[in-house]
């Protein structure tokens, strides 16, 4: 194998183990949209959450009935309305609305079993009824008032799976509807969990269907990996609501909420995509959209105890020769010169911004290396932007760097070839005539 694979290799493990310390105990809700209890990736899915559970996080399961209420009420001749997204349905049907749901739930539980989980089905929620809104009476359709979480705390620490159906009882005992999409929010918000997944039948937010602020990260598909609460809501305010976008939107308005209401990160991902649960939670880049308050990746000021992440980031491109190695005393001197990009503790990036005592009035880009798994999402130049805009709050009159193969990209922040004489005595001392770098400058 060579020495390449092995460091990518190496790279993923470290991503896993590092989610695993960062996680472990972690309350984690996953909506399962019922279209993907018949899909053949369903056991997979069930297979992948068993690894999640063996692994120390506790979960929390709510699935969705929709097409299984769908297909009963159908059968037996009952009509029903929607309005504003919520299914009314006359009391006579309100019992068959109960058998699917909770046949739902034996579904889920049955395969857990098979996996030789305990999962629990319980009657842990009260509601209270939506009653009259504008004029339209919402008959058996409720919403939540109240989880038992005592109950459900217990039942997580005896390491049980609790499954909820998406039916509450009032006070009084009487039964109401739930949208279970909205159930999972509330549960994820009065537990205060750590990650709450939608796992959908094919939806995904993407960037040819969703209006997204420029500072939001694309991948090369055009799918959007992450959105702060600010990007969430301009994604809402900005999309128009059609019927290939409804059901998406009102999941990232789940996803919202949620995280406003004490929950870390709030996921949508495709379930039609096998082990897209597991690479959702355990790597950097994921395979849906997360929707997060804080916390999560970003730009900032190295540290010291960056220096070994850094040096093992940098290694791949001293091998290829588009950097000039780095010592650990080297770094130890110069840490302070440079900003890395991290995302959930994990080092993807770092740069350099180095002044010359020679001649502080211009500065050194350089460094620059970006993590291949996030080479196409825009970090690069997100670095070297926040490099440049330092340079220029410091009141430095240009930033030059020098490269042997990336000029063309360096070309489109607005630098241009420069002569070896006009950089600082000091960086000079270290050019060679056998590396031969060219020297491309940017003033201000």
């Amino acid at each position: 194998m060579k020495a390449q694979e092995i460091h990518e290799k190496a790279d993923q493990v470290r991503d896993v183990l590092r989610y695993l310390n960062q996680f472990n105990q972690a309350i984690i809700v996953i909506h399962i949209d019922d279209e993907l209890i018949d899909s053949p990736v369903f056991s997979s899915h069930i297979r992948d959450i068993a690894m999640l559970h063996a692994a120390g996080l506790k979960v929390v399961i709510v699935p969705g009935s929709k097409k299984r209420i769908d297909t009963i009420l159908q059968n037996e001749g009952i009509s029903w309305t929607t309005h504003n997204h919520v299914r009314i349905v006359p009391e006579s049907a309100l019992n068959l609305v109960k058998m699917a749901t909770f046949d739902v739930s034996n579904t889920v539980m049955t395969h857990l079993a098979q996996e030789q989980l305990t999962a629990v089905i319980g009657n842990w929620v009260r509601a209270r009824g939506l009653g009259v809104i504008d004029g339209v009476d919402y008959c058996t359709a409720g919403d939540v008032d109240k989880i038992n979480l005592g109950s459900l705390e217990t039942i997580l620490e005896q390491k049980h799976i609790p499954i909820f159906p998406c039916i509450g009882w009032s006070g009084q005992g009487k039964p109401y509807n739930i949208s279970s999409v909205r159930l999972a929010t509330e549960i994820a918000s009065m537990l205060k969990a750590q990650k709450l997944f939608f796992l959908t039948a094919g939806k995904s937010v993407t960037a040819d269907s969703f209006s997204v602020p420029s500072s939001v990260i694309l991948t090369d598909d055009g799918s959007i990996p992450s959105l702060d609460l600010d990007e969430a809501s301009y994604v809402l305010e900005q999309t128009g609501s059609d019927e290939h976008t409804e059901e998406t939107l009102s999941l990232i308005r789940q996803c919202v909420a949620a995280c406003q209401n004490g929950v870390e990160r709030a996921h949508i991902v495709n379930g039609e995509t096998n082990g897209s649960l597991l690479t959702e939670i355990f790597s950097d880049n994921g395979s849906g959209t997360m929707v997060y308050t804080s916390n999560y990746g970003g730009i900032r000021s190295m540290t010291a105890e960056d220096i070994p992440s850094v040096l093992s980031l940098m290694q791949p491109f001293v091998e290829k020769g588009n950097l000039l190695p780095r010592t650990r005393p080297q770094l130890l001197a110069t840490w302070q010169d440079y900003i890395v990009y991290e995302v959930d503790g994990g080092i993807k990036a770092c740069a350099a911004l180095h002044q010359y005592d020679s001649d502080p009035s211009q500065a050194e880009i350089a460094a620059v290396a970006v993590s291949e798994k996030f080479s196409s999402l825009g970090i690069g130049p997100k670095m070297i932007n926040y490099l440049i805009d330092r340079a220029r709050d410091r009141g430095l009159k240009n930033v030059f760097i020098l490269t042997t193969k990336t000029s063309d990209w360096f070309e489109q922040f607005g630098f241009v070839p420069a002569d070896i004489e006009g950089i600082p005595e000091e960086r000079k001392s270290h050019w060679t005539p056998e590396r031969n770098s060219k020297v491309y400058t940017l003033r201000f």
